[in-house]
């Protein structure tokens, strides 16, 4: 345990906790960050009393494990007397940093005829029914069965003056705490809801969704969203835990108008944040990684007009496609305006903006592959024309007489000009470059490209403000990028993040890791903490646009002005600012927030 573990270990509660999570090991959101970025600060803090519980449907996971088949420790042994019983479990270490242990419960061993008893008994003590032939709740139910039995075993092996704490996360994991309840176990729980299962559906359908907060009857629009069950889980398990805890105080207001219960601690999420030693460190990153995007908006662009590479700033927004939730529209109006307003100035700046996000498609556009593979054939033809001339000159420099430059264009084979002419006119258009990369499943619906072509930002010649639109993740082995999302977001000198909804927020704080400047507004976690925590957070490149109490006209129009001041500054004022944000990262690092799980679970105790 280091240093600063060990003196926070000793307010940290002396009492096993265990922390139960569809995401333990099973990457398919948000939550799977916070979960895996926090379990070195768990591990050091918390030391051997802490284990993570989570669903074992990932088999790809075992090349990230390391089984602990003979523990002797309380977590084995409970693991061991489930796995006798005859269901299929796994402990292990989690090989990530921080080395955490978890147990796996297989949800999909559980036959059909038990699972109905299971359904069945949630129905007959807890009134909560369940739909038949519901794959996701099935396994959910499964799970929390499974979790349940996990803690019957871990009270059974524990001394009596042990004291436990079970963590929940989300509606997913949440059902143990119904049962620990009613058998009055000696288990105390807490439950975290990082985004209600109304909220999201009723803030992407409800035009006034904070304004008519307050008066949404919560069983009838579960009902009307076909989300029931998973509703009437979620207010089950925060009405019945001993603890409700939540990411912020947007997501706070829904608790208490949704759930009808105020949490009693915000949790904050957070990051390992990598710091430098020396900030020349990871401007140096920044270059490297603008250089590969560089090479892409070469091949994109390039191939229809050029511009200045030097004085072309990188935007970017990435998340889960939901149109209006994650500002989309608000960043997509703000960008037109932009247009407008360089283009009526004749500046010399191009803008582009990438918008990154999943979506359905057939393939990636075959004009864009084509485009790419032609500048590769030009770099390589560039490079035996340089690689040939370079040994000619060579040569001719030791054996001339007088000290006189020699025609260069003699030393290019003619096979050499004629592949480099043909290369440079086969890569040539005079049609636009690809607004979106792939060809998408509904196109025609797609509310992005719909946008675009009515205010007629399809990338033209004219226009400062260009498009990529990348409806895929970006990773190392994507044809168009060939990096890892975090490099790409290194790379770039903006995010642009102005949600609707977003209980936390974790893409802007991704941009504040890596030293990069970026955009969230006051209806996310994150903007509603820096200004409540953070006053001073526009010094530090972190932008908060309004939209809690303004129309979405002026908050476009804030957002337009916050991009125009960014994209207008001098080179140097873009690396201060890059290193304001880096020097401010560490106050989202985990070491720092953990002080909020250190309280949830003081009071828990004390409850």
């Amino acid at each position: 345990m280091s240093k600063k573990g060990a003196q926070v270990a000793k307010q940290f509660p002396n009492a096993l906790v265990l922390e139960a999570a569809w995401e333990v090991c099973n990457q398919v959101g948000g939550i799977y960050t916070v979960i895996r970025s926090k379990a070195p600060c768990m591990v050091d803090y918390a030391g051997g009393n802490y284990c993570m519980i989570g669903p074992y449907i990932n088999k790809n996971i075992q090349a990230e494990l390391e089984p602990l088949e003979d523990a002797q420790d309380i977590f084995g042994l409970a693991a061991a007397a489930l796995r006798k019983k005859g269901y299929d479990v796994q402990y292990a270490t989690w090989l990530i940093t921080g080395k955490p242990r978890v147990v796996l419960l297989n949800p999909n061993a559980i036959q059909d005829k038990a699972l109905n008893v299971v359904k069945y008994l949630l129905w007959k003590n807890h009134l909560i029914g369940t739909p038949t032939q519901h794959a996701l709740i099935d396994q959910v139910v499964a799970f929390s069965y499974l979790t349940k039995l996990f803690f019957d075993e871990l009270v059974a092996l524990a001394p009596k003056e042990q004291r436990i704490i079970g963590h929940f996360h989300e509606w997913m994991a949440g059902l143990p705490i119904l049962d620990i309840k009613k058998e009055n176990m000696p288990v105390k729980t807490v439950f975290t809801t990082h985004a209600t299962q109304l909220g999201r559906h009723l803030a992407i359908n409800s035009p006034l969704f904070y304004a008519h907060l307050p008066f949404f009857n919560w069983k009838e629009e579960a009902k009307k969203f076909g989300v029931e069950a998973e509703a009437g889980i979620e207010f089950a398990c925060a009405q019945n835990a001993d603890v409700l805890t939540t990411v912020s105080e947007v997501t706070a207001r829904e608790c208490r108008h949704l759930l009808k219960r105020k949490p009693e601690v915000i949790l904050p999420n957070g990051l390992n944040i990598e710091r430098f030693e020396a900030l020349h460190e990871f401007q140096n990153l920044h270059l490297r990684y603008k250089e590969e995007i560089h090479e892409f908006v070469m091949s994109h662009f390039f191939h229809s007009y050029s511009f200045d590479l030097n004085k072309t700033v990188y935007l970017f927004t990435s998340g889960r496609y939901e149109y209006k939730n994650k500002g989309f529209d608000l960043t997509l109006e703000a960008l037109s305006r932009l247009n407008q307003r360089l283009k009526k100035e004749k500046t010399d700046l191009t803008v582009v903006m990438f918008f990154v996000t999943k979506r359905d498609f057939y393939s990636i556009k075959p004009e864009v592959l084509q485009a790419m593979a032609m500048m590769q054939e030009i770099s390589q033809t560039c490079d035996a024309i340089e690689k040939q001339i370079g040994k000619k000159l060579f040569y001719e420099s030791t054996t001339r007489t007088d000290n006189q430059l020699p025609n260069l264009n003699e030393f290019v084979d003619e096979y050499w000009k004629l592949r480099y002419r043909r290369t440079i006119q086969a890569w040539k258009t005079k049609s636009n470059p690809a607004v979106v990369t792939h060809n998408l499943v509904n196109e025609s619906q797609d509310e992005i490209l719909t946008f675009l072509n009515a205010k007629k930002l399809l990338n033209n010649p004219k226009d400062p403000v260009k498009i990529v639109y990348h409806p895929d993740f970006i990773t190392t082995s994507s044809p168009l990028f060939g990096m890892e999302y975090h490099q790409f977001v290194r790379g770039c000198h903006l995010g642009v993040f102005p949600s609707y909804y977003e209980p936390w927020g974790y893409t802007p704080l991704e941009c504040m890791a890596s030293g990069v400047p970026s955009i969230t507004s006051d209806l996310s976690g994150f903007g509603d903490y820096l200004l409540r925590h953070l006053p001073e957070h526009n010094q530090y490149g972190l932008h908060v646009i309004e939209r809690g109490k303004k129309i979405f006209d002026w908050s476009a129009n804030q957002l337009t002005e916050v991009m125009y001041k960014f994209v207008n500054q001098s080179r140097r004022e873009r690396i201060m600012q890059r290193n304001n944000v880096e020097n401010n990262s560490a106050i989202f690092d985990w070491s720092n927030l953990i002080k909020h799980y250190k309280e949830a679970y003081q009071l828990v105790l004390k409850n």
